[in-house]
């Protein structure tokens, strides 16, 4: 299990529709037994209805602020495994919060997917406003766009291609093993320095 950031949630997972951060955050939560969040689910709450409807009813705009809203309530209050909606990241003020967040400690994962691998996860179903017309295009059109935002916010990417949920987890412990080791090591130097 992950060193806990001084506060917030033990992980926080960001990537694109189909990279799996709903079931990797419930494999993550389920092995930490810890509690899993989704800030999608967070939204359809508050708003009473499904981000599909929030989105041709409200609007996008609407549906953002929204979204914005839930990923800082949930980075203040959340203590277990956070999964992020796939656009969430795109909010100027969710990129503080998560770079506070990461300067606290927190380690924020971005779940690497190729379109060959997200098309069978995501179904490009009617439920994915942001996909309808062509939807592997858009989709490819939407990574490319957010690909850098992603990589900016992130303290490790794991590529979730022909894994499980599973064997995602595992990656993403190995790699938050391998932060911790380097985290300390940056700590003894700094402290042998001072000394």
């Amino acid at each position: 299990m992950p060193t806990a950031a001084s506060t917030g949630p033990r992980v926080v997972l960001v990537g694109p529709p189909g990279a799996g951060k709903t079931t990797v955050g419930l494999a993550l939560a389920s092995r930490w037994q810890l509690v899993a969040r989704d800030t999608d689910s967070d939204v359809e709450a508050a708003a009473g209805k499904p981000v599909s409807d929030i989105f041709v009813e409200d609007g996008e705009e609407r549906f953002r602020a929204l979204e914005h809203e839930a990923v800082a309530r949930a980075l203040a209050e959340h203590d277990g495994v956070l999964a992020l909606g796939g656009g969430a990241v795109l909010h100027p003020a969710t990129q503080e919060a998560l770079a506070a967040y990461r300067a606290g400690g927190g380690v924020v994962v971005f779940l690497d997917v190729s379109l060959a691998h997200a098309a069978p996860r995501v179904g490009f179903n009617q439920s994915r406003p942001l996909l309808l017309g062509n939807p592997r295009a858009r989709w490819k059109e939407l990574m490319d766009q957010r690909r850098p935002v992603y990589q900016d916010v992130a303290t490790v990417v794991v590529l979730t291609d022909g894994l499980t949920p599973e064997q995602v987890a595992e990656r993403i412990e190995s790699e938050l093993a391998a932060l911790r080791t380097q985290r300390l090591a940056t700590t003894q130097a700094t402290q042998e320095e001072r000394s």
